[in-house]
């Protein structure tokens, strides 16, 4: 049976894996000669709210099954506040990881839309790799 610690630090790897192949993607759709600015976007939530549950991860906090990442920030500010205070614009990339996928009333997202989510994105990849001290 493998030490507990050692099962915390795989399953953080295992949310950054994902996270870092989200944050790629984004990159790519948003990048590419045929854009695909609303993958692009959503690929950049997915990426950002990966992060977040990593970090949770590392600090052993529970968290439910969501994409908002305000609500994943909330929890994140319980381990610290000033981190979380850092990345609270975050939640305007709520709207990629669900509504933004499906036909309605939301507006098409646009070049600027996407190079935008994927900034964001990035912020939060640098932030919490530096708080998890993973070599960049």
């Amino acid at each position: 049976m493998k030490p507990r610690d050692e099962v915390r630090r795989e399953l953080v790897e295992q949310w950054l894996a994902k996270a870092e192949e989200d944050f790629a993607v984004a990159g790519q759709l948003a990048s590419g000669e045929e854009p695909f600015w609303a993958s692009a976007a959503f690929h950049a939530q997915q990426a950002a709210e990966k992060y977040l549950k990593a970090f949770l991860v590392e600090h052993q906090t529970e968290f439910r099954k969501t994409h908002d990442l305000g609500a994943l920030l909330d929890l994140v500010a319980e381990i610290d506040k000033a981190f979380a205070d850092s990345l609270g614009d975050l939640t305007a990339l709520n709207p990629y990881g669900v509504e933004a996928r499906y036909p309605g009333d939301y507006p098409d997202v646009g070049r600027q839309d996407a190079e935008e989510a994927v900034s964001l994105a990035g912020r939060v990849r640098q932030a919490v790799r530096r708080a998890l001290g993973c070599r960049e």
